[in-house]
This record gives C-alpha cells, sequence and structure tokens, in this order.
C-alpha cells in the first residue's frame, strides 16, 4: 500500500474547508466513503493520492428517507430498508457480496472507477505491457482496447445502482469548495473513462434525491455477471414506469459503455412510432443496435451486446407486467 494522509472530518463544513486547503495548496486527494473500491485500487497502486479525506463522520452522511439517500448509507441499509423504493432494494440485493454490502455506500458505487482489464492489474503487470492510455505514467502510451490512439479512455463503468436511479428520475446533491449544485443523475456522468463524471476538483456526491413520484413507479432491474455474487456486472438493465402511463416508461443501462445511460430519446421515438404504446421484442432489438460495448471485461463484446435484448426483454416484461 502506498503511504497517504488520511483525514477525519466530522462535518461537511469541515471536509470543504481542507479540501479547499489541499486544492489551493496543489495537493491531491481522493474522497473515501465505504473504500471497497479505491482501497484496493491504492493496493495495485492504480492512481493514488497523498491525501484521503474520509466521510465516515460526518454528520448528515447516512440520511436514508423514501426521497433523499446519502452517500455514506450502505448497500445492505439499501437491502434492508422498507424505506427505499423496491427496484433499489433488489438492484442493492444484486451488488458483490454480503459481505461487502456491508461496507460499500451509495456515494461510493455511483464514483466507482471506471474499469479494465488493461487498467484494474497490479503494478508490475501494467508495467509489463508498457502502460495504458489511463495509467500511462506520463508515457503518453495509446489505449490498449482501442489501438493508436490516446485521446479517449474507453474503460467501462460497472455500478448497479446508477441505471435503477436513473429510471425513477433521480437526483444528485454535489457540494465543493465552490458551493453546491444539484443536477440529474442522468447527467452526472461523462463519456470519458478517465474522467468519469462532472465532479470538479475537491466536490464529492453528497446525497441523492428522488422525485414524489418514483414511489408510484414500478421497475425492474437485469443484471448479467460471471458469478451471481461477488461480480461487477457485464450488462444491466433496468426499467421503471407508471402503471398505465407509457409516457412515464424510463430505460437506462449499465456495465456496457463508459457511463450508464438513461435512453430517453430510444423511448420516445419507439412511443412515437407505435402510437404511444411499446413493442417489448422491437425495443429490445433497438437497444442491441444502440449501445456497442468493447472488449475491456472479462465477458466478449459480442455476447454482452447480445445479451442487451434477453436483458431488456426480460426488464421491460417484469415492468409492465400484463400489458407488456
Amino acid at each position: 500500500m502506498p503511504p497517504f494522509e488520511l483525514h477525519h472530518p466530522t462535518s461537511i463544513e469541515e471536509a470543504m474547508a481542507l479540501a479547499k486547503q489541499l486544492v489551493e495548496s496543489g495537493q491531491s486527494f481522493d474522497w473515501v466513503a465505504g473504500g471497497t473500491d479505491i482501497i484496493p485500487n491504492y493496493k495495485w497502486r492504480i492512481n493514488p493520492k497523498p491525501h484521503v479525506i474520509s466521510l465516515a463522520l460526518i454528520d448528515g452522511a447516512t440520511s436514508l428517507s423514501p426521497t433523499t439517500i446519502g452517500c455514506m448509507v450502505r448497500i445492505s441499509e439499501i437491502e434492508a430498508s422498507n424505506d427505499v423504493h423496491p427496484l433499489l432494494r433488489q438492484a442493492a440485493a444484486k451488488i458483490a457480496s454480503s459481505l461487502i454490502r456491508k461496507s460499500a455506500t451509495v456515494g461510493g458505487n455511483l464514483c466507482l472507477d471506471t474499469r479494465c482489464f488493461w487498467y484494474n492489474q497490479g503494478e508490475d503487470w501494467r508495467r509489463s505491457i508498457d502502460w495504458c492510455h489511463k495509467a500511462d505514467c506520463g508515457t503518453g502510451a495509446d489505449c490498449r482496447v482501442i489501438p493508436n490512439q490516446n485521446t479517449l479512455c474507453v474503460a467501462t463503468y460497472q455500478g448497479d445502482l446508477a441505471p435503477n436511479l436513473m429510471v425513477l428520475g433521480a437526483q444528485v446533491h454535489l457540494i465543493g469548495p465552490k458551493g453546491e449544485r444539484t443536477i440529474p443523475l442522468s447527467e452526472f456522468f461523462m463519456l470519458d473513462g478517465m474522467k468519469k463524471n462532472v465532479l470538479e476538483e475537491g466536490e464529492l456526491l453528497w446525497q441523492v434525491l428522488l422525485p414524489d413520484i418514483s414511489t408510484k413507479m414500478v421497475g425492474e432491474y437485469q443484471k448479467l455477471r460471471v458469478r451471481d455474487s461477488w461480480d461487477f456486472p457485464e450488462a444491466g438493465i433496468a426499467s421503471a414506469w407508471i402503471p398505465g402511463d407509457f409516457t412515464s416508461i424510463k430505460v437506462a443501462s449499465t456495465a456496457l459503455e463508459s457511463i450508464p445511460r438513461l435512453h430517453s430519446e430510444l423511448v420516445v421515438g419507439h412511443l412515437d412510432a407505435h402510437n404511444g404504446s411499446i413493442d417489448v421484442g422491437q425495443f429490445s432489438d433497438e437497444m442491441y443496435k444502440e449501445i456497442k460495448p468493447v472488449n475491456n471485461t472479462a465477458l466478449p463484446p459480442r455476447y454482452r451486446r447480445s445479451m442487451i435484448r434477453t436483458l431488456t426483454k426480460r426488464s421491460l416484461t417484469s415492468t409492465l407486467g400484463e400489458l407488456k
């Protein structure tokens, strides 16, 4: 484990003051919540920082209600709580293992680092291939997935909660040294495996906010993974709607691109072409055509892409029920 200084602020104001101090002094740092992603990466010497600020002791970070989820709420709490949407409970139960769910957090799951089998390896292994674009160690190395280019990283986002929160209309409350802002979760992620999201230097994801109308929605999450426990998703499709209202249908994907994605335009176009209704089989084909995974996870992209049809059909069939 590379050395770093661990800080334990007890209020969001203290955390922001510390973040501002480090940013202004030119010192890089990471926020750490449950640590189930960042600590293994540090052990592999994947982008370690000299300072780490823990969110564990900050008042208000564990708030949980039907419409508010704090960044330090554990995945196991989501799984067990009757105060959260059933779709989120279902998704939480499919994350990793029961032991990891007791440590992993909602904020950490949404801010997961993107993954790639050229990147998520030990330092000696990465050095032996002369690095990659995301971890080039100043060498200017090309991407190993898309050769002969070092302008875009295509590492894959493999979080589970994001697509489920997206179809429920979630927003995220961000706090940083420059102030606060709230944006739709669907606008939080950036199509770049290195930048990952819109967080500015020193900024953190403080809360997830759900609209009141989300309590009226029903949904389903379908996940492809190598094993039924532990593994990150290789593909995931979430869908939700207000029963009887086809215009409320939302569909989102994860683990297939550098971002989890809400497919709003595809849904609207399909409804327009089908007189305000939905053909599950045809829509699944449209999802298959729209998403193009790359070869950087455990399962080959051709298989992952073929499973988009299956997962979309299963998700929508369960969500729409007898109206499918």
